[in-house]
């Protein structure tokens, strides 16, 4: 779940869009209210790392039904095959009522029944544009109108692919009627695309690996394929970019990030990056203390998505005790240029704590005279024989008739 960290928020897709107030936020993750969820799939939809997934019917069970209906109908002969997606509670009687009164579904309209169209994601779609649906069109009711922002959202991303691709369209479409005779003259409008080789692949994994696999595959088939395509602000994939001058290598983004598409390196000061692993939460970005971090939504095709690359490097400033690398060169000699005059650094070596490790610099303070938490010199221990001395010198003295102000024993 990439909802928050440390008391920053990142995604809220779950949040903003569930209609039944069923998800509350519960410190860094999500709390479902299961008597208040009405199962419509929305939040399973819209999660970006597939944290809430859809149990009935599963990722792989929707998507491999519907592709053996695909590869059923072309082995059966069938060409241009479409998709109909559908619930049981308002689709199956308007399908029932075209099929009575009217022409009924086109000739190559595959009906899908499912219990909620709105669990259908971008991976969903693009597995099945992939698998050979020239057009996927979902029967929505239309009393469920707070659902319908998540089904468009996921829809506008799906397309952003295929028009990146050069794929025409439209292919994907929404029919929100109650009117059956409206819906059939829907179905029998839709305008004729070229169609694209079926390409059915296993879709096993995460939500993340199913939809990679699905834009892989239009990828290959595309006409026109590019190795780069914008994607509209929100998009779960993407790329980050950072100010070098603004960032001072603190790390924070590396502490924040929930996926582990940012990394730090052991031994030197600097931020890597796996594209393919971010989701666009937004977490470095509110997390960056200096604002230094904007988020660039895209979809990136090459293998170098999938390889470490390095965002921000900068020199290592080594201990002027141990020469132990400690932090970046550039942060340290700045905050010694802003205290040099400071009255707390203005005595002696003080600054120079600064350009110490952590353990240098305990050692040095521990060992320094003007050490704020160190007492005075203790005094010497008393003896036998100090006592001793004192008595033999003070009788003597008495001896003598000379008084010792200063003897302790008197």
């Amino acid at each position: 779940c990439a909802h928050a960290r440390s008391g920053q928020i990142g995604c809220r897709n779950c949040l903003d869009n569930c209609p039944t107030g069923a998800l509350t936020s519960d410190g860094d993750h999500i709390k479902i209210d299961t008597a208040l969820c009405g199962g419509c799939g929305n939040c399973s939809a819209l999660c970006p790392t597939g944290a809430i997934s859809y149990a009935y019917p599963q990722r792989y069970d929707l998507i491999k039904r519907a592709q053996t209906m695909l590869a059923n109908y072309a082995n059966a002969g069938g060409s241009a095959a479409r998709l109909l997606l559908h619930d049981e509670t308002h689709g199956a009687p308007l399908i029932a009522a075209m099929a009575r009164f009217g022409r009924g579904l086109p000739a190559n309209m595959l009906p899908l029944s499912l219990y909620s169209v709105f669990q259908l994601g971008h991976d969903a779609f693009a597995a099945l544009i992939a698998g050979g649906a020239t057009h996927i069109c979902v029967l929505v009711p239309p009393d469920k109108r707070d659902d319908l922002p998540a089904l468009q959202n996921q829809i506008e991303l799906t397309t952003a692919f295929l028009d990146g691709l050069g794929i025409t369209g439209p292919r994907l479409h929404i029919i929100n009627e109650h009117d059956p005779q409206k819906a059939e003259e829907q179905l029998h409008g839709l305008g004729d695309v070229a169609p694209l080789n079926a390409s059915l692949f296993d879709p096993v994994g995460s939500k993340r690996d199913v939809a990679r696999g699905a834009l892989a595959k239009l990828h290959q088939n595309a006409p026109a394929p590019s190795e780069l395509i914008s994607l509209p602000k929100g998009a779960p994939y993407g790329a980050i970019t950072i100010d070098a001058k603004a960032c001072t290598l603190c790390l924070s983004c590396v502490g924040a990030c929930p996926v582990g598409a940012l990394a730090d390196h052991a031994e030197r000061p600097q931020v890597a990056f796996i594209e393919s692993a971010c989701v666009q939460c937004g977490l470095c970005r509110v997390t960056c203390p200096e604002n230094a971090i904007t988020l660039q939504p895209r979809y990136n095709f090459s293998t170098a998505a999938l390889s470490e690359q390095i965002l921000h490097f900068e020199e290592p400033f080594n201990c002027i005790e141990c020469g132990k690398p400690f932090g970046a060169k550039s942060s340290v000699d700045k905050v010694v240029e802003k205290l040099k005059d400071h009255p707390m650094f203005a005595k002696g070596d003080q600054i120079k704590l600064i350009q110490m490790c952590d353990q240098c610099r305990i050692v040095v303070q521990a060992n320094a005279n003007d050490d704020p938490f160190g007492g005075g010199a203790r005094p010497r221990i008393r003896t036998t024989d100090d006592y001793v001395e004192a008595e033999a010198r003070t009788k003597a003295k008495t001896k003598a008739g000379v008084k010792d102000p200063d003897d302790f024993l008197n």
